[in-house]
């Protein structure tokens, strides 16, 4: 007896007919969310609008958007580490110009590869400046974070309700 499959959908035939599955916008949708999480971040920081961050500890007030949590990880495994590199003006550059260039490129749906390995390699040092964690011996959000960030970059998640169907990024790998 032979059973008939169905010929499953790559992404790029999705992209190039158009056609899209409910998976494509479950993706999107949680590309633009995990996007705005990080463009989010950047702008609490930088403006201290009260959420995670005071308006006088703001990024243009003087603060300084590593220390508070670079230094409440002093009493952690890696915390010396982690700690020495708080309020260093290089490491909140760095630290802010990722969360800025992340949360665009996910938002927007361009660069989501390079936006993923960016993205995961981030979360990764912020999960061990935790370490041990205190809720569970090894996952936190900041993994979860990560696998679905590496979900978003094979499932070339951009092509849906983001920019990643332009044909400048249709022609350059480095952009999708």
């Amino acid at each position: 007896m032979t059973t008939a499959y169905a010929k499953p959908v790559t992404y790029h035939e999705t992209t190039t007919t158009g056609a899209r599955r409910p998976v494509d916008y479950a993706w999107a949708i949680a590309r633009i969310s995990i996007g705005w999480v990080f463009l989010w971040a950047f702008l609490d920081k930088t403006f201290g609008w009260g959420f995670a961050t005071p308006a006088n500890r703001a990024w243009i007030e003087g603060g300084s958007p590593t220390t508070g949590f670079l230094k409440g990880t002093g009493e952690n495994a890696l915390g010396g580490f982690f700690g020495a590199l708080a309020g260093q003006a290089w490491v909140d550059w760095l630290f802010m110009a990722g969360l800025l260039g992340i949360g665009l490129a996910l938002v927007l749906g361009v660069g989501t590869r390079v936006a993923a390995a960016a993205g995961g390699l981030m979360l990764a040092l912020m999960w061990a400046a935790e370490l041990p964690l205190a809720n569970n011996p090894f996952m936190d959000e900041h993994i979860i974070y990560a696998i679905v960030l590496i979900g978003l970059a094979l499932a070339g998640a951009g092509g849906t309700l983001g920019l990643g169907n332009l044909p400048i990024v249709r022609r350059n790998a480095w952009l999708k």
